[in-house]
Order: structure tokens, then C-alpha cells, then sequence
């Protein structure tokens, strides 16, 4: 009987540990950070479709967003799909395009992480050398990918509550393994 009694003990204590890394995982999963896998062209060169990274939830609870930050939201069109964009501006900043070049309050930003110049579209938001202003509560997002990125151009800005949290950090493929870090100098975050 001293025998079964140690099985069992030693069962339960396995059990235990693994319902308590299990619920650690939930709990870090639905309330912390979020592993994602990057699909299509819209971000290259900076992530490439199959790229997988972790976005963190709990960053914009401490700190405010920063232009150049990269984040996971839903998209406007279809809440059950999850965009990834870089922030470009900040609510009360003015957006302005013209001919390629990307404004943010009247000074040109360089983007030396884009893959090609800025483009417009004719049915978008954004309509060549006219100022938008983003409003209240919400973010513009851009692909780094412009010619192949569906964003703010053309659909506004994002309101901030669809954000789901700040990519952080690549762990595929190992050859591109690290952390994520903001482009943009201090003085235009």
C-alpha cells in the first residue's frame, strides 16, 4: 500500500506543477505578451512574412506610444484580423505626404526603414500635400512596405483602445533574433 501511495503522491505532484505552469502560461499569454506571426509584405524590410515576434500588452500601461513604435492592432475593417504597422503620428499631430515625402507636424521624418517611397491612392484618406490631423484617441499607422501595406493612408487613423500591444522582440528566424527597436531619433517620438 506504502507503494501506490508514493505513485499517487508523485502523480498529484506532477499534476499540480503542470496545471500551475499551464494556468502561468494563460495568464502571461492573454494579459502580458502575445506571440504573433507576421503574414504578408507590408512590413518588409523589418519583418518578413514567417518572421515570428512577441508583442508585448502590458507597454502602453507604463508609457504613452512613440512615433517609429511597431505595433499589433485589430484592423478597422474587420476586428478579427490583426494588423502590424509602425506609428507614424500621434493624436493632435499633423500628417502631411507630399510627393513621397512623409511630414509630421511640418518636419520631414527620415525613414530609413522603409522599402520603397511613400505612395498615395486616389480612393484613400490621404490625398497629396493635405495636412491631416490625427484626432483625439487614435494613432496613424504605416507599413515600412508603402506600396504594399493597406494602413492609415487608407483608412485613417486607428483608434488607440484597437491597439493590442507594442512588438518588442523577433525569436524567428534565429538569424534575425533580437529586440525591436525604435528608428526614430528622441526629439520626434
Amino acid at each position: 500500500m506504502g507503494l501506490v501511495k508514493n505513485v499517487i503522491d508523485f502523480v498529484m505532484d506532477i499534476l499540480e506543477t503542470i496545471v500551475f505552469i499551464g494556468s502561468l502560461f494563460i495568464v502571461v499569454y492573454l494579459f502580458i505578451l502575445t506571440p504573433n506571426q507576421v503574414k504578408g509584405a507590408s512590413m518588409e524590410p523589418t519583418f518578413i512574412s514567417g518572421d515570428y515576434i512577441l508583442t508585448s500588452r502590458v507597454t502602453y500601461k507604463f508609457r504613452r506610444p512613440e512615433r517609429g513604435d511597431v505595433v499589433v492592432f485589430k484592423s478597422p475593417k474587420n476586428p478579427d484580423i490583426e494588423y502590424i504597422k509602425r506609428i507614424i503620428g500621434l493624436p493632435g499631430d499633423k500628417i502631411n505626404i507630399n510627393d513621397g515625402a512623409v511630414s509630421v507636424n511640418g518636419q520631414v521624418i527620415t525613414e530609413n526603414y522603409i522599402s520603397a517611397t511613400t505612395n498615395l491612392w486616389d480612393t484613400g484618406c490621404i490625398k497629396n500635400n493635405v495636412e491631416y490631423s490625427v484626432p483625439d484617441g487614435e494613432l496613424f499607422v504605416m507599413g515600412d512596405n508603402r506600396p504594399r501595406s493597406s494602413d492609415s493612408r487608407e483608412f485613417c487613423a486607428v483608434p488607440a483602445q484597437s491597439m493590442i500591444g507594442q512588438v518588442f522582440y523577433r525569436y524567428f528566424p534565429t538569424n534575425s533574433v533580437g529586440a525591436i527597436v525604435n528608428p526614430l531619433p528622441r526629439s520626434i517620438r
